[in-house]
């Protein structure tokens, strides 16, 4: 059982805007010729900024992602597995200073594959996750970190945690990760997450799992 359970537990990133220069004003005791040879500097080229020009306000979110985790001290004998897809939107422009500077973005993870391990068996599940409220933050180039408040629904085909508890649970949680972008709006995304899973008494007994953590592997491609 204790390499079972080992075996289970394995499973387990300013934009730099086009920079115009001013024309010196002329003086009024400048000559014409002068002014000729003021020299007028050209707008600097696109760069690799990827994290300002890819989240624009209203830009649309699409990704795949997968992951997986345990529960945490009396519930580390239950393993957690999912896949799916996520959609979000960026629903403002960037906001507050220096290394807090970033923009609010709110996504939503369907995931049509969550098996739950529990001990001596296994039971195959589905979630959606309406509620990941997440903060971007943009001060770097090609590295965007973030952090979330998650809330969302597990719907198992039995009882989990086994026994006389319920098939729909809840999963609030706190996630901390980061974009990595190789290209302008095209990102790989990592992510760990703290949750907790119960059922909010819809059973007869509520045990849930106090804690869980999960990892989380995925690509997203921004899109207006």
């Amino acid at each position: 059982m204790t390499n079972l359970r080992a075996a289970r537990s394995r499973f387990l990133l300013p934009t730099i805007f086009r920079i115009a220069i001013a024309v010196a004003a002329l003086a009024a005791s400048a000559s014409y010729a002068a002014a000729q040879m003021a020299p007028t500097a050209a707008p600097v080229a696109a760069s690799d900024d990827y994290v300002h020009s890819t989240f624009d306000f209203g830009r649309v979110n699409v990704g795949f992602l997968a992951g997986g985790g345990t529960g945490l001290g009396k519930s580390d004998n239950t393993q957690f597995m999912y896949a799916g897809g996520r959609f979000g939107i960026v629903l403002t422009r960037d906001h507050l200073p220096g290394l807090l500077r970033g923009n609010f973005e709110w996504d939503f993870d369907v995931l049509p594959m969550y098996p739950v391990f529990p001990p001596n068996g296994g039971v195959w599940g589905g979630s959606i996750r309406p509620l990941i409220w997440k903060w971007n933050f943009t001060h770097g180039k090609k590295i965007a970190p973030y952090f979330a408040a998650e809330g969302g629904i597990v719907f198992t085909r039995d009882n989990i945690p086994p026994g006389d508890t319920s098939q729909v649970n809840f999963t609030p949680g706190a996630a901390f990760g980061a974009n990595f972008f190789l290209k302008n709006r095209r990102s790989f995304f990592f992510e760990g997450n703290l949750g907790h899973l119960s059922s909010a008494s819809l059973g007869n007994h509520n045990p849930g799992y106090n804690v869980t953590f999960m990892v989380t592997a995925g690509f997203s491609f921004f899109k207006h």
